[in-house]
């Protein structure tokens, strides 16, 4: 299989780049941070609600790449943080970025960066590469969320595990695979040069 030389998805399919474009491009994608973020289901006992922004913040941040997949993902939580109900259930403000579900926020910022920096060098493909890649997002993500619900919650770290990781195990494993065959067949259309 050929490889593009286009460094992401969002070069590959928006070839020409300026201010309105960039801004356009992080417009879109709060749009969808925000959408998939409405796909929620409560854990029961758990402040942590499953979501579907864990694999918005993936799959965007891989498409963009480091620089525009984190301001897309910053913007968005500034934008929450403003009012506007962007976070799962409608949720907004401070006390959503302070709470329970902040070190998850913040850990996906954190992935944003890091699985745009990996996609910049092709790492999302290919199966092979992209696998770990997002396996990174998802280990920063939840290695930020656990000990951010372990400090806010002041609970064991017992009870952190159970309510914060386990409940997502499923659903994590779900989502990687839809990232990991998503990206290598969306470059299967890139134009090769």
């Amino acid at each position: 299989m050929s490889i593009s030389t286009a460094t992401t998805l969002r070069n590959a399919y928006v070839t020409r780049s300026n201010a309105a474009t960039k801004v356009a491009l992080v417009l879109g994608g709060v749009a969808f941070l925000s959408l998939m973020a409405q796909i929620t289901v409560p854990v029961p006992g758990s402040p942590v609600p499953v979501t579907g922004q864990t694999l918005g913040a993936l799959l965007l941040a891989t498409a963009y790449g480091a620089s525009l997949g984190f301001t897309t993902f910053a913007s968005y939580m500034i934008i929450g943080f403003l009012g506007a109900p962007v976070f799962a259930s409608g949720g907004h403000g401070l006390a959503r970025m302070t709470g329970a579900t902040g070190g998850y926020l913040v850990g996906m910022l954190i992935a944003s960066l890091i699985t745009g920096f990996l996609a910049g060098r092709k790492w999302d493909q290919k199966i092979s590469t992209v696998i770990p890649t997002m396996l990174i997002g998802d280990a920063v993500i939840f290695t930020t969320g656990l000990i951010w619900l372990h400090h806010v919650a002041g609970a064991t770290w017992t009870w952190t595990f159970s309510k914060g990781f386990t409940p997502f195990i499923l659903g994590e494993v779900i989502k990687i695979a839809i990232a990991c065959t998503t990206l290598p067949t969306l470059w299967r259309f890139v134009p090769k040069q």
